[in-house]
């Protein structure tokens, strides 16, 4: 067993998290995926697999993370998509940098020099890049892609975060908070594949606005 937890926000991915777990299968880490209990074609999407499923009080993309956040009791955490998109491997590189930066979390990066992503979207890369201009001048992130979840932390630091927007204004609740508390922050290059099945769960123009209220919001707080 590996001083890291695997935690797999789940919502609708019975075509790709069944792949997702057989990637981490002999790989030693605490696996947890997080989904609705009304959710019930995935859970049988992935019964005999090797994992613990974490069926969420609330409801929302950030609420699962949060939820599987405070189940998780290794050192390190980290957030992996159900999708198929992430990339497996990357998950050392994280490590390796956690640990050698005594960096407190790491963001996975789209857009720094080899990383890549084979989804984005016209309108997703030009959020994202406002977003990740407006962290970088108000905040003072040391982030290039603020909207990409692919995240390995200190489970007991963030923790003490006060986590709790429950839709994807977490993706910049995250890295904000942990600035002002005087987290380390740092990144790797990330590639992004394509999604393997299912269909994206970000509505852009609605998710766009609350993750604009959200920074508005910690901006004055």
């Amino acid at each position: 067993m590996t001083n890291l937890s695997i935690i797999i926000p789940a919502k609708n991915e019975p075509e790709s998290l069944p792949f997702v777990l057989d990637e981490f299968k002999n790989l030693g880490h605490e696996v947890y995926v997080v989904l609705e209990s009304e959710d019930k074609v995935t859970i049988n999407s992935i019964k005999g697999k090797k994992c613990n499923i974490i069926c969420q009080k609330k409801k929302g993309y950030g609420n699962a993370i949060i939820e599987g956040i405070y189940q998780t009791k290794t050192k390190y955490f980290c957030i992996f998509n159900a999708d198929g998109s992430f990339e497996v491997s990357e998950i050392d590189l994280m490590l390796k940098k956690i640990e050698t930066d005594n960096s407190d979390i790491v963001f996975g990066s789209r857009y720094e020099k080899n990383g890549y992503s084979e989804d984005d979207t016209i309108v997703t890369l030009f959020g994202n890049k406002i977003f990740t201009l407006i962290g970088r001048i108000f905040f003072s992130l040391k982030i290039t892609d603020i909207l990409y979840t692919f995240v390995l932390g200190k489970t007991e630091e963030v923790k003490n975060l006060s986590l709790h927007q429950k839709d994807f204004r977490f993706c910049v609740e995250l890295p904000i908070k942990a600035t002002k508390k005087g987290c380390k922050l740092s990144t790797i290059p990330s590639y992004e594949k394509k999604r393997i099945g299912g269909k994206k769960k970000v509505n852009a123009p609605k998710d766009g606005l609350l993750i604009l209220s959200q920074m508005i919001h910690l901006y004055f707080k």
